[in-house]
């Protein structure tokens, strides 16, 4: 996930205008541009669409960019895809260079940008080391949590509210290991039903990701970091100046296209890396592992995968990993898209920018030819980009739903769930902006419910 992690993309605005249209007041484009303008300090400037001098840095990424980044956004331009300056402003789909969420060659994580600051202050405390293993609900209410620490068990008690933040896989299961959700799971592990609400853990939604990989007649990163004396020189780079292939994300572009003329907007997310790593070492890092010769990937991710997967908790023990079952490409919709989506990969490798420039395709490779072949390929290769999402999705109705619009539990009382989780549905593109979006937004609605 590490790989695309800083790359800061909203989303489309339909997606919000989706959210709202679900019964979400409040989560509407005109009500999430605001808060994300007010969110962001944006290095190109304020604009209609942009902020700036908020707490969030996002970098524009324009300086020390891979020479191969400009074959690429020609490519695409050549096969109709234009150049966008801004995938968060007028419009999203294009090619282009991602901005990201870095500072001083550093990453900038919600921690850093939100969460340092606030721990500053006398009313915030983080206690670390510590894993919460159940909220504690008595009489419809929740009370506090219960934490362990160093093997032994305490209590937090609350006086105003409990918030989970744990992601679309912790958040359910505490939820599930705190009496809500599921009864029929909950039962059958002898946990005491609190509230019944399947949709606990329900609506996993999660973009899967798939690479084409082609080797070079042209220097790469490969060729920089795969030697001993190249990776000391990248650390150097880093460490000195804040620069070279260690001070941003391996992503330097991407883009979003339609795999249908006759769709309203983007259904795939593009990313370009002048990199590859087909020969991974057991248990290393990708990046220091490159190819032995100079590699290219551009990799996909669809938007909107209609395919939807579940959390379940597999006992009553909260240190047990929960069930992750992702249901990936369960829909034919879905296989249909990725199908037309890596063919255009294909397409956008013989566009004459890049086509001088490769020497052969090496993933899937060129004998992968029918329609069956290459969804047999994706099938097998492609893997999660870590956007988990919706499996405590807000909605009006709990027979849907598991937060209402203002991000609190139906049918238990001092109860919210603020992160990805909450997502009514996945939105078209990385997860990392709109997650520090619902923190933005849900500490905006926890103060102004407190007053």
């Amino acid at each position: 996930s590490s790989i695309n992690a800083m790359v800061y993309i909203r989303g489309h605005r339909a997606d919000y205008e989706e959210w709202e249209a679900a019964g979400n007041q409040g989560w509407g484009w005109p009500d999430v541009l605001s808060a994300y303008k007010a969110m962001e300090d944006t290095e190109a400037g304020a604009d209609d669409w942009r902020g700036a001098g908020g707490p969030l840095f996002v970098s524009a990424n324009r300086k020390g960019l891979h020479r191969l980044v400009r074959p690429y956004i020609d490519a695409c331009e050549s096969a109709g895809l234009r150049e966008v300056a801004d995938f968060n402003g007028a419009e999203q789909e294009g090619a282009g260079v991602y901005q990201m969420t870095i500072k001083n060659a550093r990453r900038n994580s919600a921690a850093r940008a939100f969460l340092r600051p606030a721990m500053k202050r006398p009313n915030c405390r983080v206690i670390t080391g510590a894993m919460v293993t159940r909220v504690i609900i008595e009489n419809g209410r929740a009370v506090g949590v219960e934490y362990r620490r160093g093997g032994v068990s305490r209590v937090l008690r609350a006086k105003a509210e409990v918030i989970l933040s744990g992601g679309a896989i912790n958040s359910p299961q505490l939820l599930q290991l705190s009496g809500v959700g599921p009864a029929r799971v909950l039962q059958g592990l002898g946990i005491p039903v609190v509230l019944d609400n399947p949709n606990v853990g329900d609506h996993l939604s999660d973009h899967q990701g798939i690479n084409y990989t082609w080797r070079m007649t042209v220097p790469t990163y490969n060729d920089e970091l795969r030697p001993w004396w190249g990776k000391l020189v990248a650390g150097m780079k880093y460490v000195l100046a804040g620069a070279g292939p260690l001070a941003k994300s391996i992503n330097h572009a991407g883009g979003f296209f339609r795999t249908s003329p006759d769709l309203s907007r983007p259904n795939m997310q593009l990313y370009m890396q002048a990199f590859s790593t087909l020969i991974p070492r057991e248990g290393e890092r990708p990046l220091l592992t490159p190819d032995p010769f100079p590699g290219m990937s551009i990799g996909l991710s669809n938007c909107r995968p209609s395919s939807k997967g579940h959390i379940r908790l597999r006992s009553a023990d909260p240190f047990e990993h929960p069930v992750i079952t992702a249901n990936a490409f369960s829909t034919d919709h879905d296989v249909q898209e990725m199908l037309a989506a890596v063919k255009y990969l294909r397409h956008l490798a013989a566009q004459p920018p890049l086509a001088r420039l490769i020497a052969e395709e090496l993933r899937p490779g060129p004998e992968v030819q029918t329609d069956e072949a290459l969804i047999a390929d994706f099938r097998a290769r492609s893997g999660t980009v870590y956007h988990p999402s919706c499996t405590c999705r807000m909605g009006p109705d709990p027979a849907t739903s598991v937060v209402d619009a203002r991000l609190r539990v139906h049918g238990i009382d001092g109860l919210r769930v603020v992160d990805a989780s909450s997502f009514p549905n996945l939105i078209a593109g990385n997860t990392n902006a709109p997650s520090m979006l619902m923190g933005w937004k849900g500490a905006e609605m926890i103060l102004s419910d407190a007053l």
